[in-house]
């Protein structure tokens, strides 16, 4: 398989195309490239473990929603999550468990403030392996 993402160029906004083996890996690995633009990884421990139930309509919308509320729970919670394992799914409900730690303004130096994903040029589709094309706005 590929790289888990790669970042793409967008006109005055960020994106990423993701890949997985499966859905679930897929959707782990957006999470991951949407992080990627917010903050080093590295710097953040993977200390407390949270546990998230997402639902939509359909599953574009999952993803969206998805990647909203893992910015939800950055910017409002203050919880900068780093590991992404999606452990249920079906196309309109997802569980999934998210480790991180709380935001420390001396050791997360935030790069990009993204503030959504966003349904424009979204697409997800098969091949080889699950791919999936976000745009996030910043």
């Amino acid at each position: 398989m590929e790289a888990p993402f790669e970042v793409i160029e967008h006109t005055a906004d960020v994106g990423i195309i993701a890949y997985g083996r499966s859905l679930e890996e897929l959707f782990a690995n957006a999470a991951a490239g949407m992080m990627h633009f917010l903050i080093d990884p590295a710097v953040v421990r993977p200390a407390e473990q949270r546990t998230m139930t997402v639902e939509a309509d359909d599953r574009e919308g999952l993803l969206i929603n998805w990647l909203n509320d893992l910015l939800v729970l950055l910017n409002a919670d203050g919880f900068v999550p780093v590991r992404f394992t999606v452990r249920e799914m079906k196309d309109t409900t997802l569980r999934a468990d998210v480790a991180g730690e709380p935001v420390a303004p001396g050791r997360h130096a935030f790069k990009l403030d993204v503030k959504a994903a966003t349904y424009h040029s979204l697409e997800i589709g098969k091949n080889e392996v699950w791919h999936a094309r976000i745009i996030f706005d910043v």
